[in-house]
């Protein structure tokens, strides 16, 4: 660690703070995984580099490991690091893989692999395991409640290692499921640098506090063995709270609490799940269908929603619906969004979009997490999809990008202030329009010289915090390649701004 020290609070247990001042964008933590290996509930993946596998329904495939008969692709075959160690396990017990997929593209026998990976990392490094890996918490007597996930988990992982992979004497079946629980509840989701998901437990970094509005952001590196660095989004205090957000920042409250309970046992008490309204963004709020100003909030926001004995109550009317009632309206609102992110990426799926926009306006807050969502799909079609290809976008549907952006942006500067990779991508989408439509704009007259300086300037800024944030990412990963081309773009909006600036003169 950097500048965090590591903490009791009483409500989050074991957590980390600043062990000085910071400024935004220092790093705070930086470590190395314990172990890292197949994500849970994946389908056939190379154990090599993580990519998908095609394997025969009779499991016939050449991608197999010559020693040990588990997947791994030709690339990887004399080149495997990370599959040595159960390799060498699965080799000397002659346990093959056999390649069986459940209907949901489910592998289950590859569960295994990454608990198997932090057991012998235990045994490689005992200090580190003591100090760093054992107090992580694990929540057994929570998971032991979901009885089928439990029993799958006992059967597939810690009775097949102590069973036909022989390791009964080394590894207990309390110790294995105490593992698959850490996992479970502290493991980081990563990517390869060709993109391959797979999931990478760090012991510092595991034990952040929540939060719906997070103080700090990661980034992994898979060029450096997935280190993973940690840094202040804003300027922090010595001594205040490290906190993560462990669930998607852009869901309502009520997606986010079941999202923790259901994952890391837990329920959000932060400021912004408290508040009924969200921060005043009314993320979650309902159009009242008794008047014409109000809007429908949760009377218990953190509550076991959906409970039939709460209410959602106008703040204008005293109108009350209950939330049973919201949930069926959301989750028939939801499906139709749903069935428009399957559609192929095109016109279709985009006019789509529109048009549900248009119509959620009589049921939900203009910036309610199902409109902002159906906002962030618009912004990322338009200037890519066929008859909305950047140069064939009217000045009209280059103001519609423009603003889709900026109602994206004025909820991730609540929920995700400062350095947030979220953030930088919407800048960059945002300068591509405010650009064309100064030039557009000079072009026809409208804008002066002076004018069209200025409105590259404010274009400029905008790819210089976009530069700012991303330059931390790994340069292979897509957030690095992009911040490779805002680079770019910043340079040649500077040359063009210098040359109008020379004229100007």
């Amino acid at each position: 660690m950097l500048k965090a020290r590591l903490e009791h609070d009483p409500v989050y247990g074991r957590c980390l703070a600043t062990s000085e001042a910071v400024e935004s964008g220092d790093v705070v933590v930086e470590e190395l995984p314990f172990a890292y290996g197949p994500k849970r509930e994946s389908g056939i993946v190379c154990l090599g580099c993580y990519r998908f596998l095609q394997f025969g329904e009779d499991g016939d495939s050449l991608d197999r490991c010559e020693l040990c008969d588990w997947p791994i692709c030709g690339s990887c075959m004399d080149d495997a690091d990370d599959h040595r160690g159960e390799c060498e396990i699965f080799a000397a017990a002659r346990v093959t893989f056999a390649g069986n997929v459940g209907e949901d593209g489910v592998c289950p026998q590859l569960d295994c692999i990454t608990p198997l990976r932090v057991l012998l990392a235990k045994e490689a490094q005992p200090e580190r395991w003591l100090n760093e890996v054992a107090p992580m918490e694990h929540h057994e007597q929570a998971r032991r409640e979901n009885a089928d996930v439990w029993h799958a988990d006992r059967v597939n992982i810690a009775q097949y290692l102590r069973g036909p992979c022989k390791l009964a004497e080394r590894f207990s079946e309390e110790l294995i499921m105490q593992v698959v629980g850490v996992l479970e509840v502290n493991a980081f989701e990563a990517r390869t640098s060709q993109g391959y998901p797979l999931r990478c437990l760090y012991p510092y970094t595991g034990i952040l506090a929540h939060n719906c509005v997070p103080n700090t952001a990661r980034t992994i590196h898979p060029s450096e063995g997935y280190k993973i660095r940690l840094r202040a989004m804003v300027a922090l205090e010595a001594g205040q709270q490290l906190q993560h957000s462990y669930t998607y920042t852009l869901d309502g409250t009520a997606q986010r609490q079941a999202h923790l309970r259901e994952g890391k046992y837990f329920t959000c008490s932060c400021e912004r799940c408290l508040d009924a309204s969200e921060l005043q963004t009314h993320f979650s709020s309902m159009k009242c269908g008794q008047c014409t100003e109000g809007w429908l909030l949760p009377k218990h926001p953190t509550g076991n929603w959906p409970s039939m004995n709460s209410s959602w109550n106008c703040r204008a009317c005293d109108h009350s619906t209950s939330s049973e009632e919201v949930r069926q309206i959301v989750a028939a609102l939801q499906a139709e969004v749903n069935a428009v992110q399957a559609l192929d990426m095109g016109p279709k799926r985009l006019e789509e979009s529109e048009r549900l926009l248009r119509k959620y306006k009589s049921l939900l807050h203009p910036s309610h997490y199902i409109a902002t969502s159906l906002r962030q799909l618009l912004i990322e079609m338009y200037g890519r999809v066929q008859g909305y290809e950047m140069v064939q976008l009217t000045d009209q549907l280059l103001e519609r990008k423009a603003s889709l952006c900026r109602e994206v942006l004025r909820v991730l500067n609540i929920f995700e202030p400062g350095l947030s990779r979220a953030r930088a991508m919407n800048l960059y989408e945002l300068h591509v329009p405010l650009v064309l439509l100064a030039k557009s704009g000079f072009i026809a007259s409208k804008l002066s010289g002076g004018e069209l300086r200025a409105r590259l300037v404010d274009a400029i800024d905008l790819l210089k915090e976009c530069v700012e944030i991303l330059q931390h990412e790994d340069q292979r990963s897509q957030e690095g390649i992009l911040c490779g081309v805002a680079k770019q773009a910043l340079q040649q909006l500077t040359i063009s701004v210098e040359g109008l600036g020379s004229e100007l003169d």
